[in-house]
């Protein structure tokens, strides 16, 4: 044999190889549960429901809130802080800027919200902020 046809027995016995390797790991799939079968997952629903219900609880010890409400208000409040968050980052992108700062936030709310509503949570906002 000349050493051009031992290179091509290698190689059909490396294909041989990687044959039964194929093989075997068709097995184990298949004992394990198979790629033909799709698997559920369950998705994470991101809701503030929890800290909804806490600030009821500070202010109304008394009421509770139905899941309808409480879905109906978790809607309400990420609607709020998605335009917040866009205008904010449009604030930003007009001052050439990478980073939200709390002036960007602070200036964003101020058209979104009404009067009384927005000198409240410029309050809270600067207290969390001076208390971090």
């Amino acid at each position: 044999m000349s050493s051009g046809d031992q290179s091509a027995e290698s190689f059909h016995g490396e294909d041989d190889f990687n044959k039964k390797k194929l093989e075997s790991l068709k097995n184990l799939q298949g004992r394990v549960g198979g790629a033909d079968k799709k698997v559920k997952r369950k998705t994470d629903k991101e809701s503030l429901g929890i800290y909804l219900y806490k600030d009821l609880k500070q202010v109304h010890a008394d009421l509770d809130v139905s899941s309808k409400a409480m879905s109906i208000m978790n809607s309400s409040v990420n609607d709020i802080l998605e335009r917040k968050a866009t205008e904010a980052s449009c604030l930003a992108a007009y001052s050439n800027k990478s980073t939200v700062t709390s002036w960007e936030i602070q200036t964003a709310v101020e058209p979104l919200l009404l009067g009384e509503l927005v000198k409240q949570m410029i309050s809270e906002g600067t207290k969390f902020v001076t208390v971090r």
